[in-house]
């Protein structure tokens, strides 16, 4: 989703001021403090709007600085790709999911089932493609990996592979009774709640967390 040029602008009135102080103190605008009082440089204003305009830029690329795909999906869930291109390999092992922002095992861990505060620890512990900082998802977040225009488990085997038509742990804990926590069948696609002690598949997920959602 592309936005409109005057929310581009509301976005970067934080960073002129540092843009700014980047030009001026020769940071890639190629402009000293000195230089700024010779008659080339009477007014920097240029220099610094050319220099937001470039931040501005990566930005909506993602960061990519050029010849990427548009758009930045750090925590944004403000798209809907069709489920043959919303996920990409991110890193080996790991799937980047372009709705939401948030890196997922690739193929979940196979278990038997473990009890909520297994799971929970399992993820922390967890090393992915050389990388931790794993968590149990959110009750929303998983939620997000279901397609309900796929069979079950409702996402794209070409990716994510082996997904169990189960029910996965959530680390939302219900608040309804302190022994009870919420899961996501991948069998028929509904949010339930389990005890905490009984076992459920696990699915590990990167990415930043906000304590409100849990």
């Amino acid at each position: 989703m592309i936005r409109d040029k005057r929310s581009k602008w509301l976005s970067g009135v934080g960073v002129v001021v540092l843009a700014g102080g980047l030009v001026l103190a020769n940071f890639g605008g190629g402009v000293t403090f000195a230089q700024a009082h010779d008659h080339d440089y009477k007014n920097p204003f240029k220099q610094i709007m050319t220099k937001l305009n470039d931040i501005l830029t990566k930005l909506n690329q993602g960061g990519t600085g050029g010849g990427g795909e548009v758009g930045n999906y750090m925590m944004r869930w403000d798209t809907n790709h069709p489920s043959d291109s919303r996920f990409t390999t991110a890193f080996l092992g790991a799937a980047l999911d372009k709705n939401t922002g948030l890196v997922w095992e690739q193929a979940p861990a196979a278990t038997a089932g473990l009890a909520w505060a297994s799971a929970r620890e399992l993820c922390l512990n967890k090393i992915v493609g050389g990388t931790r900082g794993w968590r149990l998802p959110s009750v929303g977040e998983l939620t997000s990996l279901i397609d309900p225009s796929l069979p079950a488990p409702y996402v794209p085997g070409t990716v994510l592979t082996g997904v169990q038509s189960a029910a996965y742990w959530s680390a939302t804990a219900s608040a309804v009774g302190t022994s009870n926590a919420f899961s996501v069948s991948f069998q028929d696609g509904l949010v339930g709640t389990s005890s905490k002690g009984s076992a459920n598949n696990v699915w590990c997920v990167r990415g930043l967390m906000q304590e409100s959602v849990y």
